[in-house]
């Protein structure tokens, strides 16, 4: 991840998830240094499988991904949209399938209670937790708290409010057993998986609609970007 986010432009789009990505997956292992598991085995494959699933996006670019890939040098579109787009697109799609294959790997059921579910409980308070605090690095400077006055209904919060990282793996939780579920029947599942990774897709549009308002834009051109 560090390698990626050192080859790329700062201002790329896929860059500003990159970043958001490493800063709360470190976050998230400081905050659980000293977090007893129940099954800390099946969360560490899971992580690997989970992060993988966005190096191989890199190359093949599935539905889910393919807004930010597309519009990844996009000027009027604020980093923190990126990086939520780049963050709905990982977790919206990608977190059901790490979710099926490590379960398969390691011979888990997806199931409500069980000792995996209750880890993944616990992971999500806490990376809830710091993605909040990291988050914040996108909003601050004397510019953006000025064009807040200036702007009182800033298109930029409706981007924010349209994301929780929690919701987000709760959600992903359930789709991940719906797809558990079909795996019995491979023609259904992939039909599942693809509609849910168009219409992921289709979130990820939403996120990236330029948000920058006009003292954003005056700021970026008189600094010439």
């Amino acid at each position: 991840m560090e390698e990626l986010t050192g080859s790329l432009p700062a201002k790329d789009g896929v860059a500003c998830f990159a970043r958001l990505y490493l800063q709360v997956t470190k976050g998230v292992q400081q905050e659980l240094a000293g977090v007893t598991f129940r099954d800390p085995v099946y969360l560490d494959r899971l992580d690997v499988v989970f992060a993988d699933l966005f190096f191989a996006a890199v190359t093949k670019q599935p539905p889910a991904w393919a807004p930010l890939f597309a519009d990844r040098a996009a000027k009027h579109v604020a980093p923190l949209q990126f990086a939520l787009a780049g963050m709905s697109a990982h977790i919206n799609r990608d977190l059901p399938v790490a979710l099926v294959t490590t379960a398969n790997e390691l011979g888990h059921a997806l199931e409500e209670g069980s000792p995996q579910h209750a880890d993944f409980q616990t992971v999500n308070a806490v990376l809830a937790r710091v993605e909040r605090t990291v988050k914040q690095q996108y909003l601050t400077g004397f510019l953006r708290t000025l064009d807040r006055l200036l702007h009182r209904v800033d298109r930029l919060d409706d981007v924010v409010a349209m994301w929780d990282v929690a919701r987000a793996r709760g959600a992903a939780w359930a789709n991940g057993q719906a797809l558990w579920a079909l795996r019995g029947t491979p023609a259904v599942a992939d039909a599942c998986l693809d509609a849910l990774d168009r219409m992921v897709g289709l979130t990820a549009r939403g996120l990236l609609v330029p948000a920058e308002t006009w003292l954003q834009r005056l700021s970026r051109l008189t600094r010439g970007h």
